[in-house]
């Protein structure tokens, strides 16, 4: 598998195959929801647009980076998004980086959404799909972000069915700046449990595929048979 490993800028044409890594904490979050019963999740290009989708389907479920906001139910953090009920709704997110990485492919033929917790359901479902030609976009940093590029080689290196071990990218994840960021609290909207939750390796067995639905990108969790096979 030819993998390139590339920033949201350095995107000039759509991939055929895009796994969009946004580790702490857009698709951690994602991953959350799923687990918490969400049906679906609409990546939005703006605050204005997660706004105006909420006004006009308020029984969604509106979330956002940062600090709480008048007309957002919740924030972008998976130690929060663990203990909301979310069975059969729909979410609607805005991040920084993960949102805005999906949207840039959102032309290409397979996209995936990926974190640690869904690392090896994503890389298994690149080997099921037989992806000669893989595109990672490192969403965080302008394509710097370790914690990203780190979760992204692991996974190039795990769809190549490569015994990997995952200790030295989790290390460079758990280092990275964005987990020192949120451990000392320069981020808002963050639970103290934030940085261990997105170095959960393989909690949850389904993979995150994004696609374009009525002219909106809507992401949703994909079954992936055992992990232990």
């Amino acid at each position: 598998m030819n993998a390139r490993f590339l920033g949201i800028t350095d995107l000039v044409e759509a991939p055929s195959v895009a796994v969009v890594v946004d580790v702490m904490r857009a698709f951690t979050v994602a991953a959350w929801a799923f687990a918490q019963g969400a049906e679906k999740i609409v990546l939005a290009e703006s605050l204005d647009e997660a706004l105006a989708l909420k006004a006009g389907h308020p029984d969604w479920v509106a979330l956002k980076d940062g600090p709480p906001a008048p007309g957002f139910d919740t924030v972008n953090s998976p130690g929060l998004m663990r203990s909301v009920d979310l069975g059969g709704r729909t979410v609607v997110q805005k991040t920084t980086a993960g949102t805005v990485g999906a949207l840039a492919v959102k032309e290409a033929s397979l996209v995936l959404c990926a974190s640690f917790v869904v690392a090896e359901a994503t890389a298994r479902l690149l080997r099921t799909n037989k992806s000669d030609s893989v595109t990672f976009v490192v969403t965080g940093e302008d394509g710097q972000a370790d914690e990203d590029l780190a979760c992204a080689q692991y996974i190039a290196r795990r769809a190549t069915g490569a015994g990997t071990d995952a200790a030295e990218f989790l290390r460079r994840a758990g280092e990275s700046r964005a987990a020192a960021e949120l451990a000392e609290g320069v981020r808002q909207g963050v639970h103290p449990d934030d940085v261990a939750l997105c170095l959960e390796l393989d909690r949850f067995p389904f993979a995150m595929v994004a696609a374009l639905e009525d002219s909106l990108m809507v992401l949703r969790a994909a079954a992936v048979s055992s992990l232990t096979d």
